[in-house]
C-alpha cells in the first residue's frame, strides 16, 4: 500500500491477554477468540486513542509480529436472569502484538461539525495521543484484556508470519455500521472472509463488505465533544501547522 494517504497513521498494540469474540461463540456464554482482531476491534483502538465525532477511522492494514497462541481460562460470569455466577471457560489469545495503519474520513452526516473538519489539527493531535498512550484506557476485544499503544512505522522490524505466503480465513466478523456513520436509524453487523500474507491482512472498507445483517433499529445520540480550545491542544496543533 503507498502512502498517498496524508492523515496515515501507525501504531503498535500490545498486551497480556486479547479476546476477538467470535459472535457465534458469544451467546451460550463460552467465549472464544478469533486469531486474528477485527476490524471493529481495531477502530475502537484508534478510537480510544483520538475520536471526534467530525471523523471516522478507517483500518487499513494489520500485521501480526508474535506467534498466535491461545490460553483457556475458568471464569465467573453473572446471571443476569436469575442472579449469581455460573462457571464457562473463555479461550483467549495470549501474548499479543500487532502494528496497525490507519486514516481518518470525515462523518459527512455531521453537518453540524463542518466547520471542525481541519485535517492537519486532527491528523497532529491523532499522533500526540499515540506518543502518549491514548485517551482512554485500551482494551483488546473485552475489558479484562488490558492492551498498550505505542508509536512504530508500519513493516518495520521482524513479525512471526513474514515468510507466510497466505493464510485464509473462513466467514469472520468485520463490524458495525452505525446509524450515525450511515446516515439510517439502524443497525447492521458486516461479515467478510480475510486473507493474512507475509503476516498482514489488509482490511476491506466497510461498504466494500460482501455480507451485511440487519441487527435492529437504533436512534443516534448526538455525542457532546469539547473543543481542543478546552483540551488545550489547539495552540501545539498551530504551531506545527505553521511549520509545515
Amino acid at each position: 500500500m503507498e502512502n498517498k494517504i496524508r492523515n496515515l497513521v501507525d501504531f503498535k498494540v500490545i498486551g497480556k491477554y486479547a479476546l476477538f469474540t467470535d459472535p457465534l461463540t458469544k451467546i451460550g456464554g463460552e467465549k472464544c477468540s478469533y486469531h486474528i482482531p477485527t476490524y471493529e476491534a481495531l477502530k475502537g483502538i484508534i478510537s480510544s486513542v483520538y475520536w471526534k465525532p467530525t471523523i471516522i477511522w478507517i483500518i487499513d492494514r494489520m500485521r501480526i509480529m508474535k506467534p498466535i497462541k491461545t490460553q483457556t481460562r475458568s471464569t465467573k460470569p453473572l446471571k443476569y436472569a436469575t442472579g449469581g455466577n455460573d462457571l464457562s471457560i473463555y479461550t483467549y489469545l495470549a501474548d499479543v502484538e500487532y502494528q496497525v495503519q490507519a486514516h481518518f474520513e470525515w462523518n459527512m452526516y455531521r453537518e453540524d461539525m463542518a466547520k471542525d473538519r481541519n485535517e492537519n489539527k486532527h491528523h497532529c493531535v491523532a499522533r500526540r495521543m499515540i506518543e502518549r498512550g491514548g485517551r482512554r484506557d485500551i482494551f483488546l476485544g473485552t475489558r479484562e484484556c488490558q492492551g498498550y499503544v505505542e508509536p512504530c512505522v508500519f513493516g518495520e522490524e521482524e513479525g512471526k508470519y513474514d515468510d507466510q505466503e497466505e493464510l485464509t480465513y473462513g466467514l469472520m466478523f468485520h463490524g458495525f455500521d452505525y446509524p450515525d456513520e450511515i446516515g439510517k436509524d439502524e443497525l447492521h453487523a458486516r461479515f467478510w472472509r480475510p486473507i493474512m500474507e507475509k503476516g498482514i491482512v489488509s482490511f476491506i472498507k466497510p461498504e466494500k463488505c460482501p455480507y451485511c445483517k440487519f441487527v435492529r433499529h437504533m436512534v443516534p445520540q448526538s455525542p457532546f465533544s469539547s473543543g481542543l480550545e478546552e483540551e488545550g491542544l489547539l495552540a501545539g496543533c498551530e504551531i506545527e501547522e505553521a511549520a509545515q
